[in-house]
């Protein structure tokens, strides 16, 4: 999977458990760029209890994505 340097080092400091209302706020009011906030409100709306859980779910929302365009 491949995550900015800086969403991946955003998670890695982010307090957990974490919403994905809070993984958004927090990479705004930290600056996160647009494509990587993007990727974060498009997590599922549940509490996620820390950053590989996070990692996962991006990658398989990923993985699907792929699979979708290579269908």
């Amino acid at each position: 999977m491949l995550l900015s340097t800086s969403l991946e080092c955003f998670l890695r400091t982010m307090e957990y458990p974490a919403t994905r209302d809070d993984l958004t706020r927090e990479a705004k009011r930290d600056g996160l760029d647009a494509a990587d906030q993007n990727m974060l409100a498009t997590l599922a709306d549940q509490s996620y209890s820390a950053c590989w859980d996070v990692t996962n779910a991006l990658g398989a929302r990923i993985r699907h994505e792929r699979s979708l365009i290579a269908a």
